[in-house]
């Protein structure tokens, strides 16, 4: 039974009770008992539900008068309706006619209820053997409520396998709301594509773009910022600022953008040891706090601005900073029943203290290996070739650090430690022109060598040891010696 049935059978048994409550408060002496139920069967009453005025026979009443009386524990409960044995089993669907229904749903399982009540119609006038009739509309659906029969939602517009697999999943998986247990925890950040447009220092009209970061337990907003471009690059300048505001996060969430998910952002969050928890594919709902920030942004902020009718990105930033700090963070949160800064106050937090700008600057880097090239001692890297001091030329494998938005230098690192051994810059073939050059530095330091330990002239030790070794063996040489031409009378002697 549903929530309504119920209230309604609570009215009823209260009505009940009331009529008969005064016969119970004050027993009828004997004999007197008929003339109490015909008074009261002769008063109007006012309906549970619809309000109007209705009347109940005597004896009627005089039921309701004897199950209250013999009841000890609980009267009013005893006067409620009682729940009929086929409530909720839908009699009028036949088996047959609900395995039709059934194979029907799996089928369509986008059909409307209305629709699927249409086709059981004619699915009935073609086979009589499905019962004749088809129930009403209010059955079909009470039944197809009641097994969990209900219109999925209209496939994804992206045709993908992983568009697919989300939606299934959304289909068969429940959704829960969850929260993080503790202030900084876990941070939340996306962007928002704002619905006014900005006016540029070119006289142009931009789409503005609003990077959120989002404190979970507290709902603070730890940094709001307008952009004009959805970038990796816009993304590590605002979070960087959100960590030098409130400390280092444990964990962060965003979605599967391309911004998100680039190699400088995975590795600077790995770098500063907070965990990157992006949400499954095509799985909005993960990130459903930021949906319901912008819709504070959008009905608040934007819409304080509406008379201004030159908006700037500068002007914009400067209204959402005094917004989100002294409006938002500050009012209470419905669902927390506090602040967000109050909650962020109140911790309990697990943050951390956040590294110095040069720290995070070097932190959101990708990191790639690259080969040397031995004849002028450079490397190759998006397009731009960086020298190599010459004390590394001797490394043919390197391992090097790079923002892509910022090309003007990179970092070498030693691949066993991570250590950083020095910065790369861009080869200038004009300055290489003027013909100075260094002199090479020493690859390693090597001990000078003493004068008694250099090595003695002549042969080499191991093959002295082979020849020694040949010897030894009695064997004559394997080789016939090549006579001169002085020694030609000598062969012709022989030869006599």
């Amino acid at each position: 039974m549903g929530e309504d049935s119920d209230r309604a059978r609570d009215r009823w048994a209260r009505l009940r009770f009331s009529i008969v409550g005064q016969l119970l408060a004050a027993p009828c002496k004997h004999g007197e008992l008929r003339g109490a139920l015909e008074d009261l069967a002769a008063k109007a009453w006012r309906h549970p539900t619809t309000g109007a005025l209705v009347r109940f026979g005597r004896s009627t009443i005089e039921r309701w008068y004897y199950a209250a009386r013999n009841e000890r524990q609980d009267p009013v409960a005893r006067l409620r309706p009682r729940i009929r044995k086929d409530a909720g089993l839908q009699p009028s669907l036949g088996e047959k006619l609900r395995a039709v229904l059934h194979a029907q749903y799996k089928a369509h399982r986008r059909w409307s209820c209305k629709l699927h009540v249409d086709n059981l119609a004619v699915l009935v006038q073609e086979d009589p053997a499905l019962g004749g009739r088809v129930p009403s509309y209010s059955t079909v659906r009470r039944y197809m409520k009641s097994r969990g029969l209900f219109r999925q939602r209209r496939k994804p517009q992206r045709r993908t396998p992983g568009a697919e697999r989300a939606a299934a999943r959304l289909e068969e998986l429940e959704v829960r709301s969850y929260e993080a247990e503790y202030v900084l925890g876990l941070w939340h950040w996306d962007f928002h594509h704002g619905s006014r447009l900005v006016l540029t220092p070119e006289g142009r009209r931009r789409k503005a773009f609003l990077l959120g970061v989002l404190d979970d337990c507290s709902r603070l907003g730890c940094h709001l910022q307008w952009y004009l471009e959805e970038t990796a690059r816009n993304v590590v300048h605002g979070l960087c600022q959100g960590f030098q505001k409130r400390g280092l996060p444990r964990s962060v969430m965003s979605d599967r953008g391309s911004a998100m998910l680039a190699a400088e952002i995975e590795r600077g969050l790995l770098a500063l040891g907070i965990l990157h928890e992006p949400t499954l594919p095509y799985s909005p709902y993960q990130n459903a706090k930021q949906e319901v920030f912008w819709a504070a942004v959008e009905g608040r902020l934007m819409a304080m601005l509406e008379g201004c009718e030159e908006l700037t990105l500068e002007l914009l930033n400067e209204a959402t900073q005094a917004w989100v700090e002294l409006e938002y963070n500050r009012t209470l949160h419905s669902e927390l029943g506090m602040s967000p800064l109050e909650r962020y106050l109140q911790g309990p937090s697990v943050g951390r203290e956040c590294p110095s700008s040069d720290e995070l600057r070097r932190a959101f880097r990708a990191e790639v290996g690259r080969t040397q090239r031995k004849s002028d001692g450079t490397l190759s890297l998006l397009g731009r070739r960086f020298e190599v001091p010459s004390r590394y030329r001797h490394l043919e494998r390197l391992r090097v650090r790079y923002a892509s938005w910022d090309l003007s230098s990179l970092d070498l690192v030693d691949p066993q430690s991570g250590q950083i051994l020095c910065a790369l810059y861009p080869i200038d073939k004009v300055r290489n022109a003027d013909g100075r050059r260094r002199r090479l530095d020493p690859v390693a330091t090597l001990p000078e060598s003493d004068a008694s330990e250099a090595p003695a002239p002549g042969i080499a030790p191991l093959l002295r040891k082979l020849m020694a070794d040949y010897a030894a063996t009695g064997l004559p040489p394997a080789y016939l010696p090549q006579y001169s031409h002085d020694s030609k009378d000598t062969l012709e002697e022989e030869r006599h």
